[in-house]
């Protein structure tokens, strides 16, 4: 979606918006009677800049503000909270401040700290907006990692436009009750449907799984995200659809994950916004349900708000015995 992104032809000199109020604060302490239950949201808010956009983020976002606040949990992509200058003079710039201006969740991830800090070179591709990448939590978060893919493909004319922006994920560690940990990882995987877009998603999941791997075996999870994974048998593109089952199921079995909708067999398998989880010594994670509530997030003329149909996990927890 980050193809028809053209700004400016010369887009080099950054700046970094300023920080967001409600960010994770440095101490944390535990709620005082945290629930056994809680849902996780994941959502591509398609916030593109209205100029461009196919959708109506200038409308709708505002629109999805609230609705959000029915969550415990919200991972977000596309809710972009950093650009190059020369967009200042677009109310794009206010999106993300929209998109959030009616959540109460008290713990939020901050804007992106921009591309020296994920290692990327501005000069060196037509860098525009940031990762798009937000979590939003009622539970405590600490530990806030950015973390860019490594390579990326496409500009405002070829593929699907990923070099546009800083695509990768974002983990954050969540503080349940009693101490328990988990890490909680938003993630925006290449999009395209090209054999450099393919071979780019290989590596993208080589790529957290080993992230996660260098974390260790002993950190519970739970990941969501927009995965551009096509993962059902009837996807029309030939180079996709068993490849990415490949690189899905390679990547579970390669980090210890649990896709959700798989083990709950839930009614879209091939929806490209996933969810998976695991748990660790301290604390167990049972996924004990999943929904796609597509007509909640639609306007009153009968629009979508997005152009990606929302998903809600919801997780049971509890200290295990002994």
């Amino acid at each position: 979606m980050l193809g028809a992104l053209v700004l400016s032809a010369s887009l080099f000199a950054c700046t970094v918006p300023p920080s967001d109020p409600g960010s994770p604060p440095t101490t944390v302490s535990p709620l005082p009677d945290p629930p056994s239950e809680f849902s996780v949201l994941t959502y591509n808010v398609a916030g593109l800049p209205q100029e461009v956009s196919k959708e109506n983020p200038k409308k709708h976002l505002p629109l999805i503000s609230p609705l959000l606040n029915a969550y415990d949990v919200v991972l977000t992509q596309e809710d972009f909270d950093w650009w190059q200058s020369a967009a200042a003079a677009l109310d794009f710039t206010n999106y993300h401040t929209r998109l959030r201006a009616e959540a109460t969740h008290p713990y939020r991830t901050d804007r992106h700290p921009g591309p020296a800090a994920v290692g990327i070179n501005p000069a060196a591709r037509p860098l525009l907006v940031g990762d798009g990448i937000g979590v939003l939590s009622r539970f405590p978060l600490t530990a806030e990692t950015h973390h860019a893919w490594s390579k990326c493909y496409g500009d405002a004319f070829t593929g699907a436009g990923d070099c546009l922006a800083m695509k990768g994920f974002r983990v954050v560690t969540m503080t349940l009750g009693d101490g328990r940990e988990v890490d909680v990882y938003s993630l925006h995987a290449e999009a395209g449907s090209s054999d450099r877009d393919q071979a780019l998603q290989v590596l993208d999941f080589e790529e957290l799984s080993r992230f996660i791997r260098s974390r260790g075996a002993d950190r519970a999870i739970i990941l969501g995200g927009d995965t551009n994974l096509h993962v059902d048998d009837g996807y029309p593109e030939l180079n996709t659809g068993l490849v990415d089952s490949v690189i899905w199921e390679e990547f579970l079995a390669s980090t210890g994950l649990t896709e959700v909708c798989a083990e709950l067999a839930c009614d879209r398998p091939g929806s490209i916004d996933k969810f998976a989880y695991r748990s660790n010594g301290t604390v167990n994670l049972f996924a004990t349900g999943i929904e796609f509530p597509a007509e909640r997030f639609t306007a009153s003329t009968g629009e979508s708000l997005s152009d990606h149909t929302p998903v809600v996990a919801t997780f049971r927890w509890e200290i295990p015995a002994g």
